[in-house]
């Protein structure tokens, strides 16, 4: 499932008009990474520069121009080269960019510093991201200054340089159909690799046999990497919120929390569930996990238009805050709890983040200083969890070590939510009822 060119089209149009005449945006694609002495890292592009282009290859700069006669659009990429693709396959090169990917115009990278110090010339104002290519910004820079030396030939140059985020992240914080349908279905390969670690895992295996497990299935259906490193963390490493060592052995009696995700055609997945090793959960551990999930549950209910992006947690904590005093782990009234914010110490992380061509994806969470209001389009996680390290003071035996996260992708629509991840079972007798049928 691959992104129509009419989408990348739409996208460059509408941040085109919102440029407004007398502008240039310049957006780089990623750098090569090197993993280690001549080998690198699998090359992933940049989500921004992706988002406008569908340009996969590295080595290239996208040029916008509103209004500018007869290319607005102009993409600069490596020229076909027989020798090099031999050894790292075909490049689109100049007719390929104006062919398959929709460019106005195109040329050589290497013709940059001849070509684009003249497209910048007459524009007042430049859309640029600042400190994502180190040596485009002094190239940029150097260029901005030598039109400016110009001023007595009556070349003034640009004026002003605006950070490209400000627009361009508004426009990918709101999901298009095509999106959606691509979220929807990375969400559903994760759910499914998800599905199959409950009924792999057995006591004695270890961290890593899960991740591989996942892994596989998830390469399986066509989404090769992942979206961010999997935390495989049995017993008390699920109290280690990045824990990715992945090393351990699963011991019987234990519980395994799992927050892994694949990535498909660059959109992201992102979701935790935490289940028992040996496939039925303990008393204490169904207890804490009950209490987690009623927190999930209660943040899901606020996921609906016309609600600010903090009601969610709003709601975990609130449900988190009384559970605890219920079971003696805090002690006091939930009202002064909560405004002490007491039950950090067991809930440290916030309830959820944006989600999509990026696992934390981009968007502001406040506008003007005030919570963002939830509109359709958006889609978000919704992760509330609770971690009691073991010796952990005060509290009482039967509680450390056990740590929980329940986590889900949720597109907010025009009714309230979708839940793209609900494949994964997560109630505690949905869990049991899937690992009783487990390999041996």
């Amino acid at each position: 499932m691959v992104l129509s060119p009419k989408e990348y089209r739409r996208r460059r149009q509408r941040l085109l008009r919102m440029m407004g005449k007398g502008s240039i945006a310049i957006i780089p694609a990623a750098p090569v990474a090197v993993r280690n002495r001549d080998v690198e890292y699998p090359y992933r592009p940049d989500s921004d520069f992706y988002y406008l282009t569908g340009f996969a290859e590295p080595e290239a700069v996208a040029v916008l121009i509103p209004g500018r006669k007869p290319a607005e659009y102009v993409l600069f990429c490596r020229e076909r080269d027989p020798e090099k693709e031999r050894w790292s396959g075909e490049r689109a090169g100049q007719q390929g960019a104006v062919e398959a990917f929709a460019a106005d115009d195109s040329f050589p990278i290497d013709d940059l510093e001849d070509i684009l110090p003249n497209m910048l010339e007459p524009c007042q104002r430049v859309y640029y991201a600042m400190g994502a290519d180190a040596e485009l910004d002094r190239r940029v820079a150097e260029w901005v200054g030598k039109i400016r030396r110009k001023g007595r030939s009556g070349i003034s140059g640009p004026l002003e340089f605006i950070a490209l985020d400000h627009l361009l992240h508004d426009m990918r914080l709101f999901k298009s159909r095509q999106e959606v349908a691509l979220l929807r279905k990375a969400a559903r390969i994760s759910a499914r690799a998800h599905r199959r670690l409950m009924r792999t895992v057995i006591p004695g295996m270890y961290e890593y046999a899960l991740e591989a497990e996942f892994q596989h299935e998830c390469a399986r259906q066509g989404a090769r990497f992942p979206a961010y490193p999997a935390i495989v963390g049995g017993g008390a490493n699920a109290c280690i919120l990045h824990y990715i060592d992945n090393a351990a052995p699963l011991r019987d009696g234990d519980l395994v929390l799992v927050d892994a995700g694949c990535e498909l055609e660059l959109y992201a997945s992102d979701i935790t569930r935490t289940f028992p090793v040996n496939g039925r959960f303990s008393e204490a551990q169904r207890t804490l996990y009950e209490l987690t999930l009623q927190a999930q549950l209660a943040a899901l209910a606020k996921v609906r238009p016309g609600n600010h992006w903090n009601e969610p947690h709003e709601a975990a904590v609130r449900v988190v805050t009384q559970g605890l005093v219920e079971l003696g782990i805090l002690r006091g009234k939930v009202a002064a709890l909560l405004r002490e914010e007491a039950y950090k110490p067991y809930y440290v992380h916030r309830t959820g983040h944006w989600l999509g061509m990026d696992v934390h994806d981009v968007g502001d969470y406040k506008v003007d200083g005030q919570w963002r209001t939830l509109e359709p389009g958006m889609v978000l996680t919704v992760e509330p969890g609770l971690y009691i390290p073991p010796e952990s003071k005060g509290v009482a035996k039967r509680w450390w070590g056990i740590g929980i996260r329940i986590e889900d992708d949720v597109l907010v629509t025009k009714e309230g939510h979708e839940i793209l991840s609900a494949e994964v079972p997560k109630r505690v007798e949905e869990i049991e009822r899937l690992m009783a049928r487990r390999r041996r």
